[in-house]
Order: C-alpha cells, then sequence, then structure tokens
C-alpha cells in the first residue's frame, strides 16, 4: 500500500504539462470550507503556495481564504503556546523544590509541545520551499487530474475514496482505502472502475515495512515485529503518473466530497526485497487520455493500461 507520497501539489505541473485546467469552483470550496470550519481538510502546504501570488480575481479569493485560516490557526497556536510556556514554568518551580513523576511528566510533555507548536508556526510563516511540503498521507488532499466533458481537469481531491453512496463511516471502517488493490476493482471498486479514473503525478513513494523483513532475518530474533518507513525513487528521476479511482460523494445536509484511491499491484522484485507486498501503477504518458476516458464495458482495455504501465526502477532507503 502507499502509506505516503511526495507528490506534484502545484496544480500548475498539470496546466504546463498537459494543458489541463483547473477547476476553479473546487479548489474555492476547499479552502472556503476549511477557513470557515466547515472541514477540516489537510492540505500540503505546497498546494496553499500554488496561490501565493494570485493573477485573477478568483485566486486572489483563494488566497484571501488561505489567510484567513493561517490567521485563525497562528492565532490558536500562539495561545497553546502561552499555556505550555506556563505548565512548564510551573513544572519547573515544582521540580526546584521536590522532584516528582508528575511534575517531570508535565515537564517533558510541555517541552515537547512547545517545540511542536512553534515548528507549527515557523511553517506558517515561512516562505522557502522544503520537500515536505508536498507530501501526503491518507486523509492529506492532492490534485488530480480527471477528463471532464473531453477535456482534462484538475480537482483538489482527498487521499482515501469514500464512494458515492457509501456511509460516512466507511472511512473508519475501511481506514485502507486510500488504495485500490487491482485484484478487487471489479468487486469493491466496482462503481469506480470504469466510471471514474484519475491520475496522480508522483516523485517519490514511502512503505511501511516490517523491520524483520527489511533485514531478512526472522520476526523472532526482535523483541517485537518494529516497522521502518522506506522511501522509493525511480532510479530514472521521472515522474510517476499514478493510476487512480475517484469519486464525488453528497449527502443532504454535508458537503460533498471528492476523494480518490491510488491503485496497487504486486510488487517488482527490487520492492519486494526491501520487504513490502504492494506497489501504485504508473502508466505512461501516452496512455493517460484513454485511461481517462473508460469504458465500463471495455474493462480489459483498462487491465491493458495498467499492464503496459511504466516500469522504473525503484532504489530505496531509509526515510529521512
Amino acid at each position: 500500500m502507499c502509506y505516503s507520497a511526495q507528490i506534484q501539489a502545484d496544480y500548475r505541473k498539470f496546466v504546463r504539462t498537459f494543458g489541463a485546467l483547473m477547476d476553479i469552483d473546487e479548489f474555492a470550496r476547499l479552502f472556503f470550507e476549511r477557513a470557515e470550519g466547515v472541514s477540516k481538510a489537510k492540505i500540503p502546504k505546497a498546494m496553499e503556495d500554488a496561490f501565493a501570488a494570485p493573477e485573477t480575481d478568483a485566486e486572489r479569493k483563494i488566497k484571501a481564504f488561505i489567510d484567513q485560516f493561517n490567521r485563525d490557526q497562528t492565532s490558536k497556536l500562539e495561545q497553546d503556546l502561552f499555556k505550555q510556556r506556563k505548565r512548564l514554568a510551573d513544572a519547573e518551580r515544582t521540580l526546584l523544590t521536590k522532584v516528582t513523576k508528575a511534575a517531570a511528566e508535565s515537564q517533558r510533555i510541555a517541552t515537547d509541545k512547545i517545540a511542536s507548536t512553534r515548528g507549527k508556526l515557523d511553517d506558517i510563516q515561512r516562505n522557502e520551499p522544503k520537500p515536505r511540503d508536498s507530501r501526503i498521507f491518507p486523509g492529506h488532499y492532492a490534485p488530480v487530474m480527471v477528463m471532464e466533458n473531453g477535456r482534462l481537469v484538475v480537482k483538489p481531491m482527498r487521499y482515501q475514496c469514500r464512494i458515492a453512496g457509501k456511509p460516512s463511516a466507511y472511512d473508519v471502517k475501511y481506514p485502507g482505502t486510500y488504495n485500490a488493490r487491482r485484484d478487487n476493482l471489479e468487486g469493491f471498486w466496482k462503481p469506480c472502475f470504469g466510471y471514474t479514473h484519475g491520475v496522480l503525478l508522483v516523485d517519490v513513494f514511502y512503505e511501511n515495512v516490517s523491520k524483520a523483513k527489511f533485514e531478512g532475518t526472522l520476526s523472532e530474533t526482535h523483541e517485537k515485529d518494529e516497522n521502518i518507513v522506506l522511501e522509493f525513487r525511480p532510479s530514472n528521476g521521472e515522474l510517476m503518473h499514478v493510476a487512480c479511482l475517484w469519486s464525488r460523494w453528497s449527502a443532504p445536509g454535508e458537503p460533498d466530497l471528492l476523494s480518490f484511491a491510488a491503485i496497487t499491484d504486486e510488487p517488482p522484485p527490487e520492492v519486494a526485497a526491501a520487504g513490502h507486498d504492494r506497489c501504485i501503477i504508473p502508466i505512461k504518458p501516452e496512455n493517460i487520455d484513454a485511461w481517462l476516458s473508460p469504458n465500463a464495458s471495455d474493462l480489459e482495455a483498462m487491465y491493458a493500461i495498467l499492464d503496459d504501465g511504466d516500469r522504473p526502477y525503484y532504489e530505496h532507503r531509509l526515510a529521512a
């Protein structure tokens, strides 16, 4: 499963590379609902930074929503910082006169929370991009390219697919729905496969693997079967056009949800040797239009595109 990925979070990459259009209304809705507290959407900083220098009225409106959210977040974080500083000072005063387990634990927690809060504040104020700004995890949003009325369109979607018509409780009942197994495309994913296909642009992907498998040792040699995170990067340095399924979920009294899942298959040998049993499927650029224009009565053509996918060699290393 694709536990995490470093993506092309700037919608302009799709526009420049494919001539795609941006669904400005969906981007505006996403940032508006987050700013107003209607949703708790997790949006990568790189997606926000794409609107740092707006050129149109619509982009300026989005920038205003982003600024509103960041102001509110800054205020909350500064309040949290004040609260934790007071907690730390109280704990340190106690420890000067008597060392207690409660005071020591309070000191540790406050110190950790102060560092975390300062980091979040620094990120809000930071203008210099960092690779982690474009990294997504399940539940995060990303720009996904789809076909709409014969045109390539980029829409913001959540990386965990909630299929239309399913209850919202499926997010908890099926937490792994950020990936769609190829061997279940005509099962659980039948409402999407052959109907709503997307493409995500990925630079690097990350996987949780068993430390025992990675080291080639028996799990019994470890006190517990620890997990480590590996970074997988195509050795050719090229961008991966990852095959996805997506859905628009609607319900009375609820905001619409656009969400997607990356399709996964059996891993290539080098990924399997590193200890992981699934892998995303990058498709060839020349097959993108056909993938995004599926025919539910000809699923074999869709399988053929997946079979004919790009096959880079994945170099791996321990994630930083």
